[in-house]
């Protein structure tokens, strides 16, 4: 195979997917319906779907199929990844001499953009190229030319979507759970020995999360030790199961460390955003389960591509159902609420594995730190 044999047109198809890949992280999915072209998707840029059209398109008709057809693969795509907005750059490699292209990228449509890209120089020099992937002109320049160049650029591009593999392997493969382990051993104990030496009224009195006696008499241990306490039987086993489902999933995630930052850290927001709203003692570790739930929201989020139709079908549904069980009569519905945020914040501040970007994690630590501070002055000082 000589330079002779790669038209034009593959070689800068390659060219922009080994940029867009190796370079911006952009990873190939596959759409139903999409033929002779490809889709490339980065939720986390501006630009959060590219698609790459090498199907001849020779008039005005053809064209406005083809943009019915892209705006109801984006509806799709944005239903199933949850994004509100979703901008898409379509680069056409052969378009045809009697399609209107002026009139085309003219549209009112904002959230589609559009390049013909007939030679490397259409890419290169196009405004909206320069302006959101200013780097892209000095990824274009190889030494290499003809199959050494095809060989190259299929080669990193493979060894990028190996990476990637093993990276999303890494973080879904089943990891041995201990820390969830132990926090069901404390409770179920805690309950335990209540229970056999007659001493669960007198646990609760002492121990449960009651505003009068923290703010007057400042046993502010009591923001802990009522987590882990528990009313009744059923009370213990509900919570246990859910922290036993929940906690697996967040300690294999997040890893053993983060798991417990994020449960205490939530349990301790529950409890405050509990005596800040209300006057009645309660106890359980719904507030810090709560919190592992915003964990597993947040996870979902930017993780969505690989659970598929799991973030929408399972995880959305099961903190939906326990927000709306905590309105009921009985039922600490403001230590979920506080538990469920402060879970979203600090899972937010400690990071997500190869999704960490510094930026986030910064802002978790400050509207954790804001969110803990508000909760102390409402829920102490202020009342």
């Amino acid at each position: 195979m000589n330079s002779s044999m790669i038209n034009s047109r593959d070689l800068i198809t390659m060219k922009l997917l080994h940029y867009f890949i190796t370079v911006k992280d952009y990873t190939p999915i596959i759409v139903q319906g999409a033929k002779n072209e490809i889709w490339i998707e980065n939720l986390e840029e501006d630009i959060k779907i590219i698609r790459i059209v090498n199907n001849y398109i020779h008039n005005d008709e053809q064209m406005q199929f083809d943009l019915f057809k892209t705006r109801r693969l984006v509806k799709k795509i944005k239903r199933k990844t949850f994004s509100l907005k979703m901008q898409v750059l379509n680069i056409f490699t052969d378009l045809g001499d009697n399609v209107n292209f002026e009139a085309l990228k003219e549209s009112d449509d904002k959230t589609l953009k559009f390049i013909s890209a007939k030679e490397e120089n259409d890419i290169l020099n196009n405004d909206f190229i320069k302006t959101n992937f200013s780097d892209i002109k000095n990824n274009f320049k190889y030494s290499e030319e003809g199959f050494g160049l095809f060989l190259k650029i299929t080669n990193e591009i493979n060894e990028k979507n190996r990476e990637e593999a093993i990276k999303t392997g890494d973080i879904f493969e089943p990891k041995k759970i201990i820390v969830t382990y132990i926090l069901i051993g404390i409770l179920v104990f805690i309950y335990l020995y209540g229970l056999f030496f007659n001493k669960s009224e007198a646990l609760i009195e002492m121990f449960a999360v009651y505003g009068p006696y923290i703010r007057t008499y400042h046993e502010y241990y009591r923001i802990i030790t009522g987590t882990l306490l528990h009313g009744n039987l059923f009370h213990l086993l509900s919570n246990c199961y859910a922290l036993y489902i929940i906690g697996n999933q967040i300690e294999s995630f997040y890893g053993k460390g983060k798991m417990l930052i994020i449960y205490i850290f939530s349990g301790i927001c529950g409890s405050l955003l509990s005596i800040s709203l209300s006057d009645y003692a309660s106890v359980g570790a719904s507030g810090a389960i709560f919190g592992l739930m915003g964990s597993l929201l947040y996870f979902g989020y930017y993780y969505r591509v690989y659970l598929g139709s799991t973030w929408k079908n399972n995880i959305l549904p099961v903190i939906v159902l326990n927000l709306i069980i905590s309105f009921l009569p009985g039922i600490d519905m403001w230590g979920h609420i506080g538990g469920l945020i402060g879970g979203i914040l600090i899972s937010m501040a400690l990071g997500l594995r190869y999704k960490e970007r510094k930026r986030d994690r910064i802002n978790g630590y400050i509207l954790s730190a804001i969110f803990l501070i508000f909760l102390i002055y409402l829920g102490i000082f202020l009342k």
